[in-house]
């Protein structure tokens, strides 16, 4: 390694991109494309940092493996940057064992730390948690080590275990003061501000409160019926009774919860769950087999009894009720919620990350274009998708999870 491109690799290690360019940025040899798209990639050009990128893999030569692995990684990284969540991860994989068997343990380190924050971007939390849990994260280099704890906090936040990601971003501080890298500091105030913003509201029938995380946490560990409109099912101690498969069954029981404890007239129940306002007796008959199939799956939490005029909600065991609304209203919350990280993010990786198709998810943002509140950049294949970042509130309880709430 020369002079030059050790100079620039301490440079990059210490977060000085342009002084990283300052060395390498005329040179066309792998090792100095390799060093430049990284420094392109802190500076935020990431189309350009991935030719960059790609440019160097295929310059190293067969038996330089080992940087071809690094520059893979840098490139998955990029990529997880990019929001480009449609590759597959055996190309990391494979650059992790050849760094691995090179004794290259930190860059092997880094690669399995990607795997695992795009695991935790399209909300499979059990594998992210089994995938950071095979990480040493006490012993990483500071910076892997801030990012870690960092992945930690988001993971325990979305399953509102808000005493443990208070720790780890206590954790993530303390990594990212040793590593002295502003962007990681930054990184971390902003996760500890979620704790003082609103995340829910709870509606009942006097009106509505917001909640912080912690108050949320709270709520679901206590003895009430909560009927949750942020992951769209019954939560009741530990019993957990999912229904975001059933759209029409969970605006039922919302409806039903909203009005506790009284009742609601069939007609008002057939606006909100079917949509219509002027019903006939076909609607009415319907009503009926959904509310049957909605005592059936509910007899365990909540009993539903029918009133002169409509349904009522019955807890059982006398339990309260609680109505957990998402901190904005409408169907594609969790779509803006994904864009709302500031990140430019592609239709397949969008549709990828909340288990969508893809039509489903271009018809949300074509209706969000529509009234402003998404905007794309691009065309075609390159197209991405953005939306201003969402102040005031955080929208940690709208992301994509495959787990219950804990």
């Amino acid at each position: 390694m020369d002079s030059l491109i050790a100079a620039s690799a301490r440079a990059l290690a210490a977060g000085d991109a342009l002084g990283a360019l300052k060395r390498v940025a005329l040179r066309e040899d792998p090792p100095a494309l390799a060093l430049r798209g990284i420094a392109m990639a802190q500076l935020g050009e990431h189309p350009r940092a991935r030719e960059l990128l790609r440019r160097a893999a295929s310059g190293f030569g067969a038996h330089e493996e080992l940087a071809r692995a690094r520059c893979v990684v840098a490139e998955a990284e990029v990529a997880l940057a990019m929001r480009d969540l449609g590759g597959s991860p055996r190309s990391l994989a494979v650059a992790s064992a050849t760094l691995e068997a090179h004794a290259d343990r930190a860059n092997a380190l880094q690669a399995r730390l990607i795997a695992a924050r795009r695991l935790l971007l399209l909300g499979r939390l059990d594998e992210a948690g089994a995938a950071l849990a095979s990480l040493d994260a006490p012993n990483l280099p500071p910076a892997l080590a801030a990012v870690a704890e960092l992945s930690a906090a988001e993971l325990a936040l979305r399953s509102l275990r808000t005493g443990t990601a208070q720790a780890a971003l206590a954790r993530a501080y303390e990594a990212a003061h040793r590593a002295r890298v502003p962007a990681l500091l930054a990184e971390v105030a902003e996760a500890r501000a979620t704790f003082d913003r609103p995340a829910a509201r709870r509606l009942s029938a006097d009106g509505e409160q917001a909640l912080r995380l912690d108050e949320v946490a709270a709520l679901l560990a206590s003895d009430t019926l909560v009927i949750d409109a942020c992951r769209r099912g019954l939560h009741a101690g530990d019993a957990w009774l999912s229904l975001a498969r059933r759209p029409v069954l969970f605006a039922l029981v919302r409806a039903l919860a909203e009005a506790w404890p009284g009742d609601v007239d069939r007609e008002a129940l057939i606006a909100s769950a079917f949509r219509t306002r002027d019903p006939d007796e076909t609607h009415r008959a319907r009503l009926r087999v959904e509310i049957g199939r909605l005592r059936a799956l509910a007899r365990p939490l909540a009993h539903i009894e029918a009133t002169a005029r409509g349904f009522v909600l019955r807890p059982v065991g006398g339990r309260r009720v609680a109505v957990l609304a998402p901190p904005i209203d409408g169907e594609q919350a969790s779509l803006v919620a994904l864009l709302s990280d500031g990140a430019a993010w592609s239709t397949s990786a969008l549709a990828l990350a909340l288990g969508a198709s893809q039509r489903t998810v271009q018809r949300a943002l074509a209706e969000l274009e529509a009234v402003g509140r998404v905007r794309s950049i691009g065309r075609a294949r390159a197209q991405r998708w953005l939306s201003p970042p969402l102040a005031g509130f955080t929208t940690i309880l709208l992301l994509p999870a495959s787990l219950p709430i804990e």
